[in-house]
């Protein structure tokens, strides 16, 4: 029997929901959305994401088996279960690159080095500080005093010819380095390739402190598809001898959602052999 499950994942910065076919090994993904929170209610977001997904997909909530929650999508109220985002950022991952190894998930506050096995298992995992000057957050406060659009960051890092280093771990010390850049005429390119190699150096530490020494590594979360960030990843990783190759996929942002989904089957179908079977609404 087919199962449709949905994965919710509320983030910081936005609320990304995934809704999946599942019929044995057969996997098909129904359809996607991610919302920016912006000072909006993140839980009202998500039950409108989730309702205006099922209306595209032409379902309704009774036809959806599973609701998996994930991040900060605990107190959902429709939510069937929920799942510790380390653990569907791993299994969204495998999902999305079957040769990642280690998952790096670059959120608005923090960034997580997880290492996985082929499965999507969490063999270990190191964070950052919520204080550190590495987050979406930072970067997105820097870019709106820059006065440049988020999707302009990427490219406009790897056109640095001459990269300003941003030394502090603290974000708002950071900043203030940032406006010091700009008050000495330093580009907007060289900036922001600076603060992409200061990130990257201490995600290439978590890396190695969790044993990801090779292989392929995907990131996720909102940075994932940030092309500076994983330019400078990279040449960070080999600074520090590391045989990694850090990319990203096109959907990396919902890798949460989408392994909360892939979960939320997974667990039906136990619940289904067990005779105890959820009730979604």
């Amino acid at each position: 029997m087919a199962i449709i499950t949905a994965g919710i994942d509320i983030g910081t910065g936005a609320v990304k929901v995934a809704l999946f076919r599942v019929d044995g090994e057969r996997t098909e993904w129904i359809g996607k959305r991610n919302e920016r929170i912006r000072r909006r209610d993140p839980f009202q977001l998500a039950e409108s994401a989730y309702d205006d997904l099922l209306r595209e997909a032409g379902l309704s909530r009774e036809d959806v088996h599973y609701v998996a929650t994930t991040g900060e999508g605990e107190n959902v109220p429709f939510r069937t279960g929920h799942f510790y985002s380390m653990t569907t950022h791993a299994r969204g991952a495998i999902y999305l690159d079957p040769e990642a190894r280690a998952v790096l998930d670059v959120g608005a506050l923090h960034g997580r080095a997880i290492r996985i096995d082929e499965r999507g298992k969490v063999l270990s995992y190191r964070m950052t500080s919520q204080c550190a000057s590495g987050s979406g957050q930072f970067l997105e406060n820097v870019a709106r005093y820059l006065g440049i659009a988020q999707d302009e960051i990427g490219p406009l890092s790897q056109q640095a010819d001459n990269p300003e280093a941003v030394s502090s771990i603290c974000a708002v010390l950071a900043e203030t380095d940032v406006i010091n850049m700009v008050s000495r005429g330093i580009s907007a390119p060289n900036i922001l390739k600076g603060i992409h190699m200061s990130m990257a150096t201490r995600l290439a530490k978590l890396l190695k402190a969790i044993g990801a020494n090779d292989g392929v590594t995907l990131l996720t979360g909102g940075l994932a598809l940030d092309s500076g960030l994983v330019a400078a990843l990279n040449e960070a990783l080999a600074e520090q001898k590391l045989k990694i190759t850090a990319r990203s996929h096109p959907d990396s942002p919902y890798a949460g959602a989408i392994g909360a989904a892939l979960w939320g089957a997974f667990r039906y179908e136990k619940l289904a052999a067990l005779g105890q079977l959820p009730q979604a609404s």
